[in-house]
């Protein structure tokens, strides 16, 4: 293939990656992208923001939107405000992934599949596949769902092993656009090193606090410094009650000293350098109960 044939045959489009809460769509753009950019965690809610990841192959660039699960209880201003979010990434799309767990289906999955408009691809994915020993069951599984809207695909894969994600990205460049590149061709995310900073150190949060502490809590990095290679970082987790800061401290500052280290491990992974990180815990409650102190925190 020539030069000014790859050019005319190159696509690029957003690709938005939407579903309930928990079906594993910070999973599967992270393994679709190559790296990690997008926290994950068992806690629901995990992902709060439109996080862009970048994958830029020879012939297409793939701009994932992983959105955070839409929510239908609890109508209070963080629900309002990360559903806003879904709904306002959808308008932008040119493809939607709509993410599944195989064998599981509910009426949040329904209310998250009557959001999406007739007028762009769908492509469903049954995440978690390979839970499902019986193809016979996964088979039905996607016939059942496919009855309710006509996907431009239906794609079983495992996020978490990589299974199928090859063939997942060839038909979603299939559907693409086509069109030049948005982002350079190392570019991986559109967020700034500080915010991928706050978001390593909330994820590292749920996984050591997990459901012990409430979601309304948060990491603000109060100053980000780069020294060559050298990095230093000084976070604070907000949180709403004193219990809540003895939580996250731990016996002896136990449970802070592994947050703070397994986060500082991630930074350097994903920045490719070394890294010094200090963590405060701060008591400040009320900061989620209305949408002026979410957009305070970076909440869109």
């Amino acid at each position: 293939m020539t030069d000014d044939t790859a050019a005319t045959d190159f696509r690029c489009g957003y690709i938005a990656i939407v579903g309930r809460p928990n079906v594993g769509k910070s999973t599967l753009m992270n393994k679709l992208i190559g790296a990690k950019v997008s926290i994950t965690s068992r806690k629901a809610q995990t992902t709060r923001h439109r996080i862009t990841g970048i994958q830029t192959r020879e012939h297409a660039q793939f701009i994932y939107v992983d959105t955070p699960g839409f929510q239908t209880r609890h109508n209070n201003a963080l629900n309002k405000t990360l559903n806003r979010t879904v709904s306002n990434t959808l308008t932008a799309a040119d493809i939607v992934l709509f993410v599944v767990e195989a064998g599981i289906w509910s009426d949040a999955d329904a209310k998250v599949l009557d959001l999406l408009p007739e007028a762009f691809p769908v492509i469903l994915v049954i995440n978690k596949s390979d839970k499902l020993k019986d193809k016979a069951a996964l088979m039905n599984y996607a016939q059942q769902i496919a009855l309710r809207r006509d996907f431009a695909a239906i794609v079983p894969v495992s996020a978490r092993q990589g299974f199928q994600l090859d063939r997942l990205e060839t038909e979603i460049r299939s559907h693409l656009p086509l069109g030049e590149a948005v982002f350079g061709e190392d570019d991986i995310t559109d967020r700034s090193e500080r915010f991928l900073a706050a978001e390593i150190v909330r994820e590292k949060v749920f996984r050591f606090v997990g459901d012990e502490l409430p979601y309304t809590s948060t990491v603000v990095i109060e100053k980000f410094e780069q020294e060559g290679r050298l990095r230093r970082i000084f976070a604070a987790i907000l949180v709403g009650r004193d219990a809540h800061k003895a939580m996250l401290i731990g016996h002896q500052g136990e449970r802070l000293k592994a947050i703070s280290t397994q986060s500082r491990l991630d930074m350097e992974k994903l920045f490719d350098g070394p890294v010094y990180l200090e963590i405060w815990v701060k008591v400040k409650s009320g900061w989620a109960d209305n949408e002026a102190g979410l957009r305070a925190y970076g909440y869109e």
